[in-house]
């Protein structure tokens, strides 16, 4: 898939295509984000947001623009307004009603899903421990516990967006796993 094909088929929410571009553009964001706070946990959450963000808003995405300076964009207004929201100790960033939140369909399995599904539920409860906690508790909120999008959010207090942003990192994280385990068992 293109850039520009997968930005077309996002428009229309076309999930494959919010997984390609999530792919695609996580390390440059991340690592953008890094450089500037140096702080691991904080670049997660700031590029996190950041995905949310442009995913909610992908409609509004001029495409005579580049999306990676879209993305790192968005990114560095929200590491700002997280500064500055530190400067008034608000201690929480206050999103925009659920309601209005952007729904990512989820119809079809990725390939991420169907890998983990093969996987025995031993094993896969250890490949899950590898994850970072966060991770994990997503991970088990949602395929353990079986919490939708919404009660997962009420659970961790986060906006709806940063919730399925997560959990599309944490599957991709968890299928990375699986497969590096597979490749090196053969």
């Amino acid at each position: 898939m293109e850039i520009k094909e997968a930005i077309k088929r996002a428009k229309k929410n076309d999930q494959k295509a919010f997984n390609f571009l999530l792919d695609l553009y996580w390390d440059d964001v991340y690592g953008f984000q890094l450089k500037r706070i140096q702080n691991e946990n904080d670049a997660e959450d700031i590029t996190i947001q950041t995905f949310s963000k442009a995913f909610d808003r992908i409609d509004t995405f001029d495409e005579s623009y580049k999306f990676k300076t879209w993305l790192i964009t968005i990114s560095k207004n929200i590491h700002i307004d997280l500064l500055r929201k530190e400067e008034k100790s608000i201690s929480k960033i206050i999103s925009r009603d659920d309601d209005k939140a952007y729904r990512v369909l989820d119809e079809s399995p990725s390939p991420e899903d169907k890998i983990i599904t093969e996987q025995h539920l031993a094993k896969l409860l250890l490949d899950i421990k590898k994850l970072k906690p966060h991770y994990q508790k997503i991970i088990n909120l949602r395929y353990f516990q079986e919490l939708s999008y919404k009660e997962i959010s009420m659970e961790l207090g986060e906006p709806i967006n940063n919730v399925k942003v997560k959990l599309l990192r944490a599957k991709k994280l968890l299928a990375d796993i699986i497969k590096k385990q597979k490749r090196s068992s053969t």
